[in-house]
């Protein structure tokens, strides 16, 4: 009789917690709003217990506001680009595929006014220069898009997913947690709640580069604070330590992450490209040391940075002539030319 009441009752509140905020009622939501308050939660007991105990930081700061300007900069702007990063839209097909159909649109009715007015003797209308490279404006057209980016003679089917029903890009893969399929598909980061792929992959490498920055701060903070006076309560220093301990754990982490991100930057690749090599169909046959939508380090470099304007651009397979340039030793005139650039 009590479980009963006390189940009923625990419902009603939750029903009227959900009715207030519909957010929690999807559990996938609920989990990555309760990761979110985690992280907050974690960055402000780290910083909080710092400024509670270290009384030198507090002089510090009197006498240098600078410096501890600068460290609560990077904090409110470690957790800013966390959210940006979790907020933004890796690139999804789909929307690629409606996007390009819009495209299609606007430039098919910007040619028949541009027709219209060259029968009426008006001065012809420019035309769409932005759907230059998405030509049509059905399915049909999309699946002629995608096919004339793999080889001659690639099956349709090869290239279809099975979840969403759509062709699938050269680079694209379906994401079984967001159940889309993902432009440059690099893998599903479960601390942010998102894909990373083609349009938050920039913001993903921001957010681990500021995030790695202050970790290790934070960790000098600490190891200063521990070295610089003994003459304090033990339980200041268990604290400190039982902190700095999962602290040194991160920083390893991040770093070797922030590393292994910034290798897939310079030779344009991604995670699942790299780590499933052996079975992604157009990668099979391509030697490991051969990096096939590589451009050299400075091209890729741009890429990555500067050509996040369009989320939703594609990218052909190369042909077997530059695979075969590509797998071409280098040589020292190769380095003197900047053939790697």
């Amino acid at each position: 009789m009590v479980i009963g009441i006390c189940r009923s009752f625990r419902d009603r509140a939750l029903d009227r917690c959900y009715h207030c905020f519909p957010c929690l009622s999807d559990p996938a939501r609920r989990s990555s709003l309760v990761l979110k308050v985690t992280l907050v939660m974690l960055h402000l007991v780290y910083v909080g217990i710092l400024f509670l105990f270290d009384s030198d930081l507090i002089d510090k700061t009197k006498k240098e506001p600078w410096y501890t300007a600068l460290y609560l900069l990077l904090f409110f702007a470690a957790l800013v680009q966390y959210f940006i990063t979790s907020g933004s839209s890796p690139g999804y097909v789909l929307d690629a595929m409606r996007v390009v159909n819009e495209t299609n649109v606007i430039c098919k009715k910007s040619s028949m006014a541009k027709t219209a007015s060259s029968k009426n003797g008006s001065l012809p209308v420019e035309g769409c220069q932005s759907g230059r490279n998405f030509q049509g404006t059905d399915s049909t057209s999309w699946t002629k898009l995608v096919m004339d980016m793999y080889p001659p003679g690639t099956s349709v089917r090869s290239c279809i997913c099975s979840y969403c029903n759509v062709e699938q890009p050269p680079r694209a893969k379906h994401c079984y947690d967001c159940d889309k399929c993902v432009l440059h598909f690099d893998h599903h980061c479960v601390w942010l709640g998102t894909c990373i792929g083609q349009g938050n992959h920039c913001k993903f490498w921001w957010y681990i580069c500021e995030e790695s920055a202050l970790c290790l701060w934070t960790g000098i903070l600490y190891i200063t604070y521990l070295k610089a006076n003994i003459s304090r309560a033990w339980w200041n220093d268990a604290i400190a330590i039982l902190l700095l301990i999962p602290l040194s754990i991160f920083i390893v982490f991040l770093l070797l992450l922030l590393f292994f991100h910034s290798y897939l930057i310079l030779t344009n690749q991604t995670t699942y490209e790299l780590v499933r090599r052996r079975r992604i169909p157009y990668l099979r046959g391509i030697p490991e040391r051969v990096y096939p939508f590589s451009k050299g380090v400075c091209h890729n470099l741009y890429d990555f940075c500067c050509g996040g304007s369009n989320i939703y651009s594609l990218e052909p397979l190369p042909s077997a002539q530059e695979l075969e340039e590509k797998s071409r030793p280098y040589t020292c005139l190769d380095v003197l030319t900047c053939r790697c650039c």
